[in-house]
């Protein structure tokens, strides 16, 4: 597959086929996904390959506490979880919010789900002492995750990036005995997706990209 073309169509699949994902495929999609850059090269990431059906419906529920404030937020015209803005809705209200299946179940239709982890002891979080959430080590885990994903289009699979379930990332940690100092970065439902999007909606360059400064002329 041409590079343009994977890169215009690899989408976020949460339905999928029952085809399964067989382990020798698996291989190779990591095998690819594992030349992503990191900061100093060190590869902090590790991945645990869920197929038990038990932690997977475990996995499942803990989406639900952060889908509800998602859907609550969604519902009440609100950017959901978002650390600039503090939710207009309250506890009473997200509690009685019905989480949408799309968000919480998504893990339990895939062949199998990638739990996506960063080592924080080999991360350079140089914004770490910055008054805002950190996102710096991101850069040694996403594009990692992103490859994934690309290597999923060339195997003709698909999934998604989900981190609903991260906000419960102790719980995380013990379910699958994960380090104290190794972060939850995504879990990943992978699958045989049930449509092939070619679509996708995005914003033009001109709408994101400015010269020189922020409010610049744009970039056309």
């Amino acid at each position: 597959m041409e590079l343009d073309e994977a890169l215009r169509t690899t989408f976020s699949a949460r339905e999928f086929t029952s085809d399964p994902l067989p382990d020798a495929t698996l291989y190779r999609i990591l095998e690819r996904a594992r030349f992503a850059p990191s900061g100093g090269n060190r590869q902090g990431w590790r991945v645990i390959i869920v197929r038990n059906r038990a932690t997977l419906e475990a996995l499942a529920a803990l989406n639900e506490p952060a889908a509800k404030r998602y859907a609550a937020q969604v519902q009440n015209g609100e950017s959901p979880w978002n650390t600039i803005d503090p939710p207009r809705v309250d506890a009473a209200a997200i509690a009685r919010t019905q989480p949408p299946a799309r968000l919480t179940e998504t893990v339990l239709k895939a062949a199998v789900v990638l739990v996506i982890c960063v080592d924080l002891k080999v991360v350079a979080s140089t914004d770490a002492e910055l008054k805002r959430v950190g996102v710096i080590s991101g850069a040694s885990i996403y594009p990692f995750a992103w490859n994934v994903l690309l290597s999923a289009r060339q195997e003709g699979f698909a999934g998604t990036i989900t981190t609903l379930a991260v906000a419960q990332e102790p719980k995380i940690q013990s379910l699958l005995g994960i380090p104290s100092h190794v972060a939850v970065a995504a879990v990943m439902p992978l699958g045989r997706p049930v449509k092939q999007l070619t679509k996708l909606k995005r914003k033009a360059v001109e709408e994101f990209a400015m010269l020189d400064r922020w409010g610049g002329l744009p970039l056309k």
